[in-house]
């Protein structure tokens, strides 16, 4: 739950109190299930303006490059993490992203206020609400 925590709370410091309709987020390096962290977020944010967000997931895997067959190749499984999936050597380096990026959010639009209305001397009103 940590990470659907910290996705949370980056959301809803985003969000500034907007109801949040839509959330995407890249996950690098870690081999994480859809569903489990879009499981974890809503639970995260139940009772907050994020609480019905569809969640977005981008996973992007980190690369294995063996040094004993040169395979190079996206880390599909935690296998992969420890020993090469074509000659089983576990002479590799691993590379790129770990870690999450909140890369944006969709969120309610703030109200519009009827500036004309106010420098008319009437008092401001707000898109869809009456005078």
């Amino acid at each position: 739950m940590g990470l659907c925590d910290a996705m949370v709370q980056a959301t809803l410091r985003r969000a500034n109190g907007r109801r949040v309709h839509g959330v995407r987020v890249r996950v690098g390096g870690h081999l994480v299930d859809r569903e489990v962290i879009a499981q974890g977020f809503r639970l995260a944010a139940s009772g907050t303006v994020a609480e019905d967000a569809e969640v977005d997931l981008v996973l992007d895997p980190m690369t294995l490059e063996c040094a004993s067959c040169g395979r190079r190749a996206p880390v599909n499984d935690h296998l992969a993490m420890v020993a090469c999936p074509g000659c089983g050597g576990l002479d590799i380096t691993l590379s790129g992203m770990e870690g999450a990026v909140l890369e944006s959010i969709t969120v309610d639009a703030p109200p519009v206020v009827d500036r004309g209305a106010a420098r008319a001397g009437a008092p401001p009103t707000t898109e869809g609400s009456a005078p």
